[in-house]
């Protein structure tokens, strides 16, 4: 079997050793290097570097959309392309160009969760459950037939790292048990059902915002959803300052202990906030500019009192 890999980031290196253990690898194409960390240097993506260690050859298109690019993919005479998280909408002339198509590992139960952000979207809606699909690809944005999943639960505290290199492996097993099922013709696509369909957009900035005035519940899966980026944050009502959270508990699921949004506990316990339904307990809180700290630290410092309004 021969075959091309698409993908980027970490997410995607274990597919792509999965399918270097299953097939020959006759190319990987990843994003061009970025500017990076402070100093802005170039970074490789982390597809590139796993490549590069296995020897394959890589490139990094700065277009996908030519002709002479659909051409250069014909001419590896490959039976399969592997697509998972490549950044890149990839037009039908690349579609075609492999024997028997591509195929993509999305990191969903399709058809929930379509688009680039499927696993902090799952958190932050407090699903219970997701898994990774293997689908064929079409033009569409994840709308081509369904060939294969795995489920897995999901833990009321993970967090998105966390629930990402589960479903980075679950994805690579997928892909090794059932990939060669599909290229032998042994497995049947499945048209998405209509129902069901969610979407998943990239993240913004203020999607890292908590909402106060949903429940406590609601404002813990928002934080542990939006790690790494954009991170959770609120607002000092009437100040110009801003406060990271990255950890939080949820004290009472349920009742109404004080207007969402205020701080209706500050001492040796931590920081207890009031929501819509419920209260959360700020575990880890940063300022700008200072490193992040626990509760009872943050405290002798700028801190928060009783009574204060975050928004």
């Amino acid at each position: 079997m021969r075959a091309l890999f698409f993908g980027s980031p970490a997410f995607a290196v274990p597919c792509l050793d999965a399918l270097h253990e299953i097939a020959e690898v006759v190319a990987v194409f990843s994003q061009p290097d970025r500017p990076a960390g402070r100093g802005l240097a170039l970074r490789a993506p982390a597809v590139k570097v796993r490549a590069l260690e296995l020897g394959l050859p890589v490139s990094q298109p700065t277009k996908v959309r030519t002709a002479a690019f659909a051409e250069e993919l014909r001419a590896h005479e490959a039976d399969i392309a592997v697509v998972v998280a490549y950044g890149r909408i990839l037009p039908k002339a690349v579609l075609d160009a492999p024997r028997r198509g591509c195929v993509n590992v999305h990191a969903s139960l399709l058809p929930r969760w379509r688009g680039a952000a499927p696993i902090q979207w799952a958190l932050a809606t407090g699903d219970q459950e997701t898994g990774v699909t293997l689908m064929q690809m079409d033009e569409g944005m994840d709308t081509g037939p369904i060939l294969a999943t795995r489920r897995t639960p999901i833990a009321p505290d993970e967090t998105t790292p966390e629930l990402a290199e589960r479903l980075s492996d679950l994805g690579a097993q997928l892909l090794r048990e059932e990939l060669p099922r599909w290229v032998a013709g042994a497995l049947a696509p499945m048209p998405q059902p209509p129902d069901g369909v969610t979407m998943a957009p990239l993240l913004t900035k203020e999607d890292g915002r908590l909402p106060w005035s949903r429940s406590a519940r609601a404002v813990h899966d928002r934080v542990r959803a939006m790690k790494p980026w954009p991170g959770a944050f609120t607002d000092v009502d009437g100040e110009d300052r801003r406060i990271k959270v990255h950890a939080t508990h949820v004290v009472h699921e349920t009742g109404h202990h004080g207007d969402p949004g205020e701080v209706i506990g500050a001492d040796e316990r931590g920081v207890r906030v009031a929501c819509g339904e419920g209260v959360i307990a700020l575990d880890v809180l940063q300022d700008p500019s200072r490193r992040r700290l626990e509760a009872a630290a943050y405290l002798r410092g700028p801190g928060l009192s009783p009574g204060t309004r975050l928004r």
